[in-house]
């Protein structure tokens, strides 16, 4: 599948077919990785697991503050 780079605001960027988008259950705002290979670039998906686990222990801390000090003594 061919695309072209395009001129978008002050930047250029490729458009991603939405077959494309739908397969690899990509959206808009969802953050990709440009990889270097040796036959050009790859775009993959960022594995933002550790910070949305991360975020979901901290409102838990938050929540239970006062027990987990009592616990923690």
């Amino acid at each position: 599948m061919n695309t072209t780079i395009r001129k978008i605001g002050n930047s250029e960027g490729v458009i991603l077919p939405k077959e494309i988008l739908d397969r690899l259950n990509l959206k808009a705002g969802d953050q990709l990785e440009i990889v270097e290979t040796s036959k050009g670039i790859a775009l993959q998906p960022v594995d933002d697991s550790f910070e949305r686990q991360m975020e979901a222990a901290r409102q838990v801390m938050d929540k239970y503050k006062v027990a987990l000090q009592k616990l923690a003594e």
